[in-house]
């Protein structure tokens, strides 16, 4: 078992999320692909499934599916948890802030910019 597995997700603040989520934009944005892929239409989604996006094959086969668990423990370190990802990004170790992160990106994706953007 991942040992981010046995870590509780604790509650988020989708208002201090939206301020780490600043980090993330560097690659990514919610409503279209940059770098990284867009994170509307984030929750419920097969990893490496957004069409037209080249993922890494270490993310196309992954078989994970995007809940607050799983993104919870890949935000930890995602290149320790999908070896070979090309998403080359340290990771969040405070669970607080992923746990911030995760409010504001559920929260943006139940908003308007996400409303048409899968």
């Amino acid at each position: 078992m991942h040992e981010a597995w046995s870590e509780p997700l604790l509650t988020g603040n989708a208002g201090r999320g939206e301020a780490i989520y600043t980090r993330c934009l560097a690659c990514h944005a919610l409503a279209y692909d940059r770098t990284g892929p867009r994170h509307c239409g984030l929750f419920g989604r097969k990893a490496g499934s957004v069409k037209g996006f080249v993922y890494s094959d270490a993310m196309k086969n992954s078989k994970i599916v995007w809940t607050e668990e799983t993104l919870n423990v890949f935000l930890k370190n995602p290149m320790a948890d999908i070896p070979g990802t090309a998403m080359g990004y340290a990771g969040i170790p405070d669970p607080q802030e992923r746990a911030d992160l995760i409010a504001y990106l559920k929260r943006e994706n139940e908003s308007a910019t996400c409303a048409n953007v899968k």
